[in-house]
């Protein structure tokens, strides 16, 4: 079975879209993870690692407010950072991560509390964006890895979910199936 990397830049590539990527607490492994899938360059725009706060504000568009008010992690920090990033870049899709890595919890939020959010096109995500809050244990590696992980679950869940039947029996032809 494919990885979900490759499964993701493989419908995005059928269906003729792209995707962008901000990210804090997995520090680029989203990027990387989908940069390693074979074909990534026909889907993939680009990345932003927005770390410091101050960042996701100035790059990403999250409003200054919000983060005073809840911190970087925080649900509609996440869904801002994957519109931010759609806009952006200029992509279809935006996917964003932030939460706590740990070894200490941050803005009052335990290790473990991380939120990954996908940004859409309206006509393919009826609310623009999707939101997932996880609880995660493990290490700091643990906690990465992890995120990173069900971020691209999300998006492919969408991705999968949205692929019509004329769409599913092009791909089907391109790979030599039925």
């Amino acid at each position: 079975m494919n990885s979900p990397a490759t499964e993701v830049v493989r419908l995005l590539t059928v269906r003729a879209e792209t995707l962008a990527v901000a990210e804090s607490l997995t520090g680029g492994l989203v990027a990387a993870e989908i940069t390693a899938a074979p074909g990534a360059s026909k889907a993939f725009r680009g990345s932003v690692t927005a770390y410091a706060t101050e960042l996701k504000q100035q790059l990403l568009g999250v409003d200054a407010t919000l983060l005073a008010e809840r911190g970087a992690v925080d649900p509609q920090v996440a869904a801002q950072m994957a519109a931010g990033v759609r806009k952006a870049l200029g992509a279809a899709w935006g996917i964003a991560t932030t939460g706590v890595a740990g070894p200490v919890e941050q803005d009052g939020k335990p290790v473990g509390t991380v939120y990954v959010a996908i940004s859409g096109p309206p006509s393919q995500l009826p609310d623009g964006e999707k939101v997932l809050s996880l609880r995660l244990n493990g290490d700091r590696a643990e906690i990465r890895m992890e995120s990173v992980r069900s971020v691209l679950a999300l998006l492919l869940q969408e991705l999968a979910g949205e692929q019509t039947g004329n769409e599913r029996a092009q791909d089907t032809e391109r790979n030599g199936g039925f």
